[in-house]
């Protein structure tokens, strides 16, 4: 069976789904529009998608009575006004800055080829179409809904486009691929003064800058240069006026690893390193985590064999490139929790120099052209994973 072929076939419908949910990029894990455009496609093809959370759906292809497969696309924006230039830009103050719009294109793409050989797949593949990757809630609200049961998902695979990696290749890196990533937040509660008599009170921005710069014993002083850690504060709020000690003051910031065990322990010293410095100056701590994503960690045992399965498919890269561990985060690496799992990385860059952004960036652009090598990378490897493990 030749997938790049068949994937060629539906290379216009890709484009049109893509460009669609473009333009009406939604965020978050309120995606309506978005939602209904997918299941509304999924239903032309035959397939009776079920909503498994608020904004994510599942279906299945397949006959059954095998083992199965997940297949996952994220399909939420990110709040980025849009500067791109394409004709298609989003104008809701939302833009698929990342990618998922082609993710979630390729993946109804994939949907189509897999329909049309419903009866050749020896088990079953489960799509997965999730909402608010981009602020880590999707995945876990999909597996709290029971997306990896009924059936029971025996494997998953997923693909990223690279804005930057050159088109139409892939890279696949084994083992830890991306870091772990726990947000969080410090309310430091001291007492509000007047400026000019700072002794009645208790200065919450000095307790904040204490806190800061001790945090940065952790990577410095409290991890090896291999395993490594990385605390960052990207917010200090506190105050509104230059003679006014406030009584609060808000820390944000993110911690990420390539080491499960550090990250739990980094997690753990944040924390205290926040409360005891409060104390030390007489104020108060809270600490709030905001996300929580552990490291990407690829199988490698299924990372070798799907790296074979793309190779041994005509049209598709002769070579997968390994790459470097990447310093981004994805909920994708909650699924790995669970089951054998891997992501690999699809190069869309621009085919101008000058044309080519990192993803998050307002002018970021995606080379549509790569699509037909990751609908047929994805549904080859499916069905040959399910031939060969039924």
């Amino acid at each position: 069976m030749d997938f790049f072929k068949e994937a060629l076939n539906v290379q216009s419908q890709m484009v049109t789904d893509r460009r669609w949910l473009h333009q009406n990029a939604e965020i978050g894990m309120q995606l309506p529009k978005t939602t209904e455009y997918v299941k509304k496609r999924l239903v032309e093809m035959g397939y009776e998608p079920t909503d498994v959370c608020e904004s994510g759906v599942s279906a299945t292809v397949g006959k059954g009575g095998g083992k199965v497969i997940l297949l996952r696309a994220d399909m939420d924006a990110l709040p980025v006004l849009e500067e791109s230039g394409e004709s298609f830009s989003a104008t809701n103050g939302n833009m698929h800055a990342c990618g998922h719009d082609m993710h979630t294109a390729i993946l109804l793409g994939v949907a189509k080829m897999l329909k049309e050989w419903e009866n050749e797949i020896e088990g079953v593949v489960k799509l997965m179409f999730q909402p608010a990757e981009e602020v880590f809630l999707g995945a876990k609200a999909m597996i709290k809904g029971g997306v990896l049961e009924n059936p029971k998902v025996d494997a998953a695979l997923a693909l990223h486009v690279g804005g930057m990696l050159k088109n139409g290749e892939i890279t696949l890196h084994p083992g830890v691929a991306m870091s772990s990533c726990n947000g969080f937040k410090i309310k430091i509660t001291g007492k509000g003064a007047h400026g000019a008599m700072p002794e009645t009170g208790i200065d919450p921005i000095n307790v904040g800058v204490h806190i800061v710069q001790s945090l940065q014993v952790i990577p410095s002083r409290e991890t090896s240069l291999a395993a490594g850690a990385l605390v960052t504060i990207g917010a200090f709020n506190a105050g509104a006026a230059p003679n006014v000690i406030p009584n609060t003051a808000e820390l944000l910031g993110t911690m990420r690893t390539f080491n499960e065990p550090i990250r739990e322990e980094t997690l753990e010293r944040v924390k205290t390193i926040a409360h005891d410095t409060a104390k030390m100056f007489r104020a108060e701590s809270e600490f709030e985590v905001l996300s929580d994503v552990p490291c990407m960690i690829n199988d490698e045992g299924l990372a070798a064999t799907i790296k074979q399965y793309i190779l041994d498919m005509p049209g598709l890269p002769d070579e997968i490139l390994e790459g470097e561990p990447l310093s981004g985060s994805e909920d994708f690496a909650c699924v790995g929790k669970h089951v054998p799992a891997v992501m690999f990385w699809l190069g869309a860059s621009a085919d101008e120099q000058e044309k080519i952004f990192p993803p998050h960036h307002p002018k970021a652009l995606y080379n549509e052209s790569c699509m037909p090598i990751g609908a047929a990378s994805l549904a080859g490897s499916a069905i040959r994973w399910l031939r060969e493990n039924k």
